[in-house]
């Protein structure tokens, strides 16, 4: 059965569509702008985490068209960018430089629209936000393949910075070069980039150098410019340091995914669907950490992660880190972190976040 309208005929419905839809768009844009303004008068955020998670999983729920929900996602994302921009002249802080995978789970939380600024290292991005130079930060803090970003952790201890959101991001490494194959001698990455393409290098690139430098972006800078070079870098980065992908998503797992924090100066208000960091030091007797913990246990609270660091203020001294379901305003999870400080030498809530969904590299 042949097409029900000619291709002129088409084309005109969906010119009409599309003017109806700057229609909606720009009156939608109104209505943001009104409550920016509310917000502004009421001392508020204009950025809200916990409505946008909200508005994106209704929308998805909603959907019942050909639009995947990846798509419908993706679309929203844009639309409340320009909302934002319109609004306030935002500007996140990120660990860079450009085309790094932070970049792009920035990129991918807040949109195109709003200003981003590369800083050299985690606690940079920490030290922008806290002067109020850049509204929120965006900064890695573990890998599903080589685990927990200690320098992320390590900064949290000395910062008074709260966790108002989280990005996961899957990892797509590509093997990047303008050099023939046979020709390449070195491979420039990140050292968890190493770590996560382990295997592979193994079977392809064992007899080649392998120097580890400070950002995925910085190895596809040098690769771009250093006779028979290599990177293990994105496609983002490719497509800005003009390299050829000699091999996609090197990665040996394909669910490689990286979990990245978003800072800023407030926390953010319960959802109904978050999550709590915090991190404490135990007093330093037999089955003190079991007793920290027990009344997490108790009330049923489930923990996704448990991380410890030398806490480098007394020697054989250690913080530990833990993720647990629920909102710091929720009252079984007020209860269990007060019976947690009676264990415990130091108790410190980094911010409670709406739990999201994984967004592609």
């Amino acid at each position: 059965m042949g097409p029900k309208h000619s291709l002129e005929q088409i084309r005109t419905q969906i010119d009409q569509i599309d003017t109806e839809l700057l229609r909606l768009l720009n009156d939608r844009a109104d209505l943001v702008h009104e409550i920016g303004l509310i917000k502004k008068s009421a001392g508020l955020s204009i950025y809200a985490p916990e409505r946008e998670e909200s508005l994106l999983q209704t929308l998805t729920q909603k959907n019942r068209g050909r639009l995947p929900d990846e798509a419908i996602r993706a679309i929203y994302r844009e639309i409340m960018s320009a909302s934002l921009a319109l609004e306030k002249d935002l500007t996140i802080a990120f660990l860079g430089p450009e085309a790094t995978w932070t970049h792009q789970a920035a990129r991918s939380k807040f949109g195109l629209s709003v200003k981003y600024a590369p800083e050299s290292s985690i606690s940079d991005v920490f030290a922008r936000v806290t002067r109020r130079t850049a509204d929120y930060g965006v900064v890695p803090i573990e890998n599903s393949v080589e685990g927990a970003v200690n320098h992320t952790l390590d900064v949290f201890m000395d910062s008074e910075l709260k966790i108002c959101a989280q990005i996961l991001l899957r990892i797509r490494n590509d093997f990047l070069s303008k050099w023939p194959r046979d020709q390449i001698k070195k491979i420039y990455s990140h050292p968890q980039v190493f770590g996560q393409c382990r295997q592979w290098l193994q079977e392809n690139a064992r007899h080649l150098e392998l120097i580890e430098v400070s950002s995925t972006t910085r190895a596809a800078q040098i690769a771009s410019t250093e006779p028979a070079s290599a990177a293990l870098a994105s496609s983002m980065a490719a497509e800005v340091y003009g390299l050829e992908i000699l091999e996609p998503s090197v990665q040996d797992s394909p669910n490689n995914t990286t979990r990245f924090l978003v800072i800023s100066p407030a926390g953010c208000p319960v959802t109904g669907n978050d999550k709590t960091s915090l991190m404490f030091s135990v007093q330093d007797h037999v089955g003190a950490l079991y007793s920290a913990l027990e009344p997490f246990s108790r009330l049923k609270l489930s923990m996704s992660k448990i991380e410890s660091r030398p806490s480098k203020r007394k020697n054989w001294e250690y913080f530990f880190f833990v993720d647990v379901d629920g909102h710091i305003e929720d009252p079984v999870i007020g209860q269990a972190i007060q019976e947690l400080g009676k264990h415990c030498t130091f108790v410190k809530v980094l911010g409670s976040y709406p739990k999201t969904e994984l967004a592609n590299g």
